[in-house]
């Protein structure tokens, strides 16, 4: 298939990638230039079967999720660089073209503000899910492809798109076909499902930690093979809250529905201050050993370099926040000296840690070695034999 790629960014470029190893694609980005895909708006556009768009629907940077945010007024996504690029799209692809968008949406922006600037092309819902780091494997082994159309059911558009996907796929996958409400609603409900997850796991975490005598981790383990009521051992860790550019985000806009909606109920704003407690909570505890602290994994998640949401920031926001002078420092050891380390990502650590200083392991896995030679470990989140004195 001829295949046009609108937004070469963190995700896009990966995703443009896949896709060309089975596909002719043209890819365009204005910030970006990639050596064998990128073209001009007008080649990425003309004479496509298809042409996909991917662009950022953002907040504000202070929503990002890395300092708290429940505070802050609820607010929609921003649409603007959104609604050009399907307006620049449309007025250069051939008639009848299809064009699909990737961006994430609340549910009802498609048919109220999208769909009416499509004249010259046809318009089909396609977001996806796959997540930084991952991108990739995520494209050739989606959990699921969602498809949203006017009426949610199968036509022509939608055939297109197996034609699309069907090549670069490594497993069978299902495809969830809907209206474009519904596929809005299952993109943003999906990523917020994840926030609301961590949380009830993080929560026994924290009763871990005020009772005693509790290894959340024999609690989470017998829950997240309890596969008849609670569905996958996927996000049944306890440690750090969720991040990256969609969780937090999503949760604000649902709050920012809510509210619009005037469903009586705004289970998202809970969401995000249970999030922020859990980081307030693990910062104290970080705190008591009164020593500088070394965060090891600045990024949202281990392995990749973006920080937008970054759960281990906003732990390090509240240690500087609640006590000035104790510093904070991120991914390496400043200069010799006991230190407080909080682990966010094994693979920043050093090999050997300072004498003296406390290792504080969220995820309960670090071993005495000789890395560790003259330091203590804690396990946070594993009170049977450590004494609550926090």
């Amino acid at each position: 298939m001829k295949v046009g790629f609108i937004g070469l960014g963190k995700l896009g470029r990966d995703a443009a990638e896949v896709l060309a190893e089975k596909h002719e694609v043209v890819g365009y980005d204005p910030n970006i230039t990639i050596d064998g895909l990128s073209g001009t708006l007008e080649e990425t556009c003309k004479d496509k079967d298809i042409v996909l768009i991917a662009v950022q629907t953002p907040h504000d940077l202070k929503y990002g999720g890395e300092t708290p945010t429940s505070h802050l007024e609820p607010k929609d996504f921003d649409y603007s660089y959104l609604i050009k690029a399907v307006k620049d799209v449309d007025e250069l692809v051939n008639q009848g073209t299809l064009i699909a968008v990737i961006s994430t949406v609340l549910p009802g922006t498609v048919r109220r503000e999208i769909v009416p600037l499509v004249k010259n092309g046809k318009f089909i819902y396609n977001p996806y899910l796959i997540a930084q780091g991952t991108v990739k494997w995520d494209m050739r082994n989606p959990e699921m492809i969602m498809i949203g159309t006017s009426s949610g059911h199968k036509s022509r558009e939608v055939s297109m798109l197996y034609n699309l996907y069907d090549p670069i796929l490594e497993k069978n996958c299902r495809y969830e076909i809907g209206t474009w409400e519904e596929i809005e609603a299952l993109k943003v409900f999906y990523n917020t499902f994840i926030t609301a997850k961590l949380c009830l796991v993080n929560m026994i975490q924290d009763v871990a930690m005020k009772v005693g005598n509790i290894n959340v981790d024999v609690v989470t383990d017998a829950l997240k093979y309890s596969t008849q009521r609670i569905m996958g051992p996927s996000y049944m860790m306890a440690g750090f809250g969720d991040g990256g550019a969609c969780h937090p985000r999503d949760n604000i806009a649902l709050r920012h529905m809510a509210k619009r909606l005037n469903l009586g109920y705004d289970l998202f704003d809970s969401i995000m201050k249970v999030r922020e407690q859990q980081a307030y909570n693990m910062a104290r505890y970080v705190m008591q050993y009164q020593m500088p602290v070394v965060i090891l994994g600045k990024a949202f998640k281990p392995g990749i370099d973006q920080t937008i949401g970054s759960p281990s920031m906003l732990v390090g926001w509240y240690i500087e926040n609640l006590d000035d002078s104790m510093k904070v420092y991120y991914d390496e050891t400043p200069d010799e000296g006991a230190y407080t380390y909080l682990i966010h990502d094994k693979e920043l650590m050093p090999e050997k840690f300072n004498p003296g200083s406390c290792i504080i392991d969220p995820y309960r896995t670090l071993k005495h070695s000789d890395a560790t030679k003259h330091c203590v470990i804690k396990h946070y989140g594993n009170t049977r034999s450590e004494k609550i004195n926090y």
